[in-house]
């Protein structure tokens, strides 16, 4: 680029503007390892804030943390056929340790559901040793052809749920309650509004009898899987003799559930939010959600870092993230555009003349139409203030993302051509009804390149529900959202 400051812009390419947004705002970088990248601190102080935020609502629903091995028996991976159908391509295995060839391979685990659901068989004896409710925060390996930073990379990192439940009324409760979970989560933390509703079959995670997921849509209007919940029936419990004595005396088998969201939500941030000037970190999220630049001058240098330093603590003692960024190699100008670029919510300057007139120039990373871009206000009311402005960008951030959502969402389709019409035209979601026939999903995305994203939950369906299938060829059964996704 002839000026190296400058991004690409959204419109130009939207996808050399993402990854260049992830390395340039020091989110994360490419590793020596193939298809790995290493997450830098600025994208893994996101990912700490998400991890707190979503442990607090495990752990309020009564679920708790354990760890699990990170090398699983192939023979385990092996006794669940979906499973080792779904996963077999990106299975990563170990054949050696030691310096010997091991009896057993191990698969690194891509899921940790064989395993986990065998040790769940050795613990649970009764209906009394019911429900269990764990999570573990772990890595996994997916062996990935095509990797893309955050989106889609062989080792990611993830947090999976697993639990084991007496009926399978408790087993769908858990596997919806979660997904709400997740959904309140990416609303009101990330500002990221997803639609949620069931899989088809065919997208369905290998193994489950049920998946829902939760599909946001991005600036460029692709859709993003952002989490998955599972209902998974017996059949892991079948294979890993996981039983145990109901109250009426009987031998049951348990019903089991898994879900979870992975570091992929942090490039989800990214394309939900980010603008041609870089990141654009909702408060909640952002690992400093305030930074100050003093302007350093001369005589004046002291002063003005003492009152910097005093306006900082205020802030803190007010529960605010804060960064006090006093590096001298660095211009006043050089920093606005680094902090900027990394997304910060707010910025404070701190000069000779404010500290003569006893204000402080604040600055917000993103303007309102026709509202200055930074003003200068008493030091007691900019610092008063503060806190209240975090929720009104966070809650401004989301009411976007939610217009922009509703925008690019089409209604009304009849037809593939339409559907296809609909698309080449910039939708993002299309609404159509569908009969249920897997030869209609093949239909649509040979002639689209778009697959249905979920069959639309409740809240989301249309007022009037269409009633005949986009095939043209018999009645609805479900009403689906179709888009081109990651």
């Amino acid at each position: 680029m002839a000026d190296e400051k400058k991004l690409t812009t959204r419109a130009e390419d939207f996808a050399n503007w993402y990854n260049e947004v992830v390395l340039r705002a020091e989110l994360a970088d490419y590793s020596p390892v193939r298809g790995s990248m290493v997450i830098r601190p600025w994208g893994y102080g996101i990912w700490e804030l998400m991890q707190r935020a979503l442990d607090d609502m495990f752990k309020e629903t009564g679920h708790e943390n354990a760890y699990f091995p990170l090398l699983i028996p192939m023979s385990f991976i092996e006794r669940e056929k979906d499973h080792i159908e779904g996963f077999a391509p990106e299975l990563a295995v170990v054949t050696q340790g030691g310096g010997k060839e091991l009896e057993e391979p191990y698969a690194i685990r891509p899921t940790s559901e064989t395993i986990i659901y065998s040790m769940y068989s050795k613990w649970v004896q009764s209906y009394r040793d019911l429900p269990v409710l764990m999570n573990q925060w772990a890595n996994v390996m997916r062996w990935e052809m095509r990797t893309r930073l955050f989106l889609r990379t062989s080792e990611f990192l993830w947090q999976e749920g697993h639990t084991a439940h007496a009926t399978p009324e408790e087993a769908e409760e858990e596997t919806l309650l979660i997904l709400g979970l997740y959904r309140r989560f990416m609303e009101e933390w990330m500002g990221m509004p997803p639609l949620t509703g069931l899989k088809t079959d065919s997208e369905r995670f290998a193994g489950a009898v049920r998946t829902y997921a939760l599909e946001a849509l991005m600036q460029d209007n692709k859709a993003l899987q952002a989490g998955t919940s599972h209902f998974l029936g017996q059949n892991f419990a079948k294979q890993f003799d996981l039983k145990f004595q109901s109250e009426e005396g009987q031998e049951e088998y348990a019903w089991n559930t898994s879900w979870g969201v992975s570091t992929r939500l942090v490039g989800g941030l990214v394309m939900t939010h980010g603008d041609d000037a870089g990141l654009v970190l909702p408060p909640k999220l952002a690992p400093t959600q305030v930074v100050i630049v003093p302007i350093l001058r001369g005589d004046t240098t002291g002063p003005v870092l003492e009152k910097a330093d005093e306006v900082a603590a205020r802030l803190r003692g007010q529960g605010v993230r804060v960064k006090l960024d006093a590096r001298e190699h660095l211009s006043p100008g050089s920093k606005y555009y680094e902090w900027e670029r990394k997304g910060v919510p707010f910025r404070i300057e701190v000069g000779p003349r404010d500290l003569e007139q006893g204000q402080l120039a604040l600055a917000r990373r993103l303007t309102p139409e026709g509202a200055k871009r930074k003003e200068f206000l008493p030091e007691a009311q900019a610092i008063a203030e503060l806190p209240e402005r975090l929720d009104a960008f966070q809650v401004e951030l989301r009411g976007a993302a939610v217009a922009r959502r509703d925008a690019n969402t089409v209604r009304g389709v009849n037809s593939i051509e339409e559907l296809a019409e609909a698309l080449d035209g910039g939708a993002g979601f299309v609404m159509t009804g569908w009969s249920g026939d897997p030869a209609v999903e093949d239909a649509v995305k040979e002639r689209t390149k778009a697959t249905p994203r979920v069959l639309l939950g409740e809240e989301f369906r249309s007022p009037e529900t269409p009633t005949k299938c986009v095939s043209g060829h018999g009645d609805s059964v479900a009403e689906v959202a179709w888009a081109r996704a990651y």
